[in-house]
């Protein structure tokens, strides 16, 4: 397992109903974190029906998710998880944390 975290943003920047992205460097990665009532969540910023960026799409914290808005697939910010076709494989979801004054995040995929 890689135990390099990347920065995301400062916790002040990332409120409740927000999402932030940022790119691993090390494994490539893109990540979306979401702030859903003040619990953090990390997914791979990548549709699993089709290579496009989630962040590029609506996230909805009443319901806590997400939705693509290349064909409109929705899933779990929680735990990535397809919610509707398209999509029936879920997104990948990484380890995030709060330390110090910032949110962080990790790929932990092999």
């Amino acid at each position: 397992m890689i135990d390099t975290w990347t920065y995301i943003c400062a916790s002040a920047e990332l409120l409740p109903g927000e999402m932030k992205t940022a790119f691993d460097e090390v494994t490539g990665a893109g990540i979306v974190v979401f702030n859903l009532d003040g619990d953090l969540h990390a997914l791979e910023d990548m549709c699993s029906h089709e290579e496009f960026e989630l962040s590029a799409g609506g996230f909805d914290a009443a319901s806590g998710t997400v939705e693509c808005v290349l064909h409109g697939a929705k899933f779990d910010v929680r735990d990535g998880r397809a919610l509707c076709a398209p999509a029936y494989t879920p997104v990948a979801k990484f380890a995030v944390k709060r330390e110090g004054d910032g949110v962080w995040a990790r790929d932990d995929r092999d």
